[in-house]
């Protein structure tokens, strides 16, 4: 936005699909401070109800809708000047959530009128991978282009935030247990600040003439390792538990079996790294500098030091 400027989404109308979860809350925060209505479609709306004190009266709505269901779908994008797709699942159908199902979510959008479109997939989105995630992501990205043109494609590396389930898990494990294995202990990261990839977002629906048609991958400004990751949240907790780097074999051997921590699938995504390949463009071309990690972490994992907000992080609690 230009100094002085009113933002373009101000009064514009944003329907955000999928977006009661993780990354819609702050979307929705962000569209809100720049004066945008909002409607949150979603199978479970209430989980999103948070967000009315936020806006002004009539500025956010709520939508119960299943996303394959062609009559909701269109009932909740009416009348949208925008909208953004976030909906995405590990288990289930993948293809009618994210493959084509994508590319029937992106079609409504343009018969609705939108004009812009922004929709959410993963670094790692691959048409010849193994793991249907992956392959349903690519399938998903190639459907929608193809439906509307000027869409703008988002591949966000993992997420972070103070109301995360990744970061905030391992904090409380590392917490917990006097020894923990670590997964995957060399796979590489590039975690980024779910606020930073909400402003990307909205950036992206905020000019879709520069940014339409594009794929950017988006992640934070450092490589760490799984290993590093757990070194860094343990030191912000002032704790020094046994970090156990589990062998790839023995890791793969837990993710097959039933009720672990972690899928096969997930395991396999792991084990290929969540890294921006740096062909496509990213941060910078969608205007957001990514903050990083450390900025947050001594603040965020307070809660899990061994006295808590008392404790001090520099005195090793174990």
């Amino acid at each position: 936005m230009r100094q002085g400027l009113p933002d373009p989404l101000n009064g514009k109308l944003v329907v955000m699909l999928g977006g009661s979860g993780f990354v819609g809350r702050h979307l929705a925060q962000e569209l809100l401070a720049r004066g945008a209505r909002l409607r949150v479609a979603s199978r479970h709306p209430e989980r999103a109800y948070m967000l009315k004190p936020l806006g002004n009266l009539g500025q956010v709505q709520f939508a119960r809708i299943d996303v394959t269901q062609a009559g909701p779908l269109a009932a909740a994008l009416a009348g949208a000047d925008a909208v953004v797709n976030l909906v995405g699942a590990f288990a289930g159908d993948l293809d009618a959530l994210q493959g084509r199902g994508a590319g029937a979510i992106a079609a409504a959008a343009a018969a609705a009128g939108a004009g812009a479109f922004v929709h959410v997939s993963a670094i790692g989105a691959d048409a010849a991978s193994q793991v249907a995630y992956a392959r349903t992501k690519a399938d998903g990205e190639a459907a929608v282009l193809a439906a509307f043109p000027g869409a703008t494609v988002v591949r966000p590396s993992i997420l972070f935030g103070p109301d995360d389930n990744f970061l905030m898990m391992f904090g409380r494990l590392i917490g917990t247990w006097p020894v923990l294995p670590v997964f995957g202990p060399a796979a590489r990261l590039q975690p980024l600040f779910v606020d930073d990839a909400a402003e990307a977002i909205a950036n992206a629906l905020a000019d879709p003439i520069a940014h339409g048609g594009k794929i950017y991958e988006i992640a934070g400004p450092e490589v760490l390792t799984m290993m590093d990751l757990h070194q860094r949240i343990a030191a912000a907790e002032g704790r020094a538990p046994g970090l156990v780097a589990l062998p790839d074999a023995v890791s793969g051997a837990i993710a097959a079996l039933p009720g672990t921590p972690i899928s096969a699938d997930q395991w396999a995504l792991l084990k290929a790294g969540n890294v921006a390949s740096g062909v496509l463009p990213g941060l910078a071309e969608l205007g957001v500098a990514a903050r990083p990690l450390g900025l947050f972490l001594d603040r965020w994992l307070t809660q899990f030091r061994k006295h808590g907000r008392f404790g001090s992080k520099n005195a090793r609690a174990v």
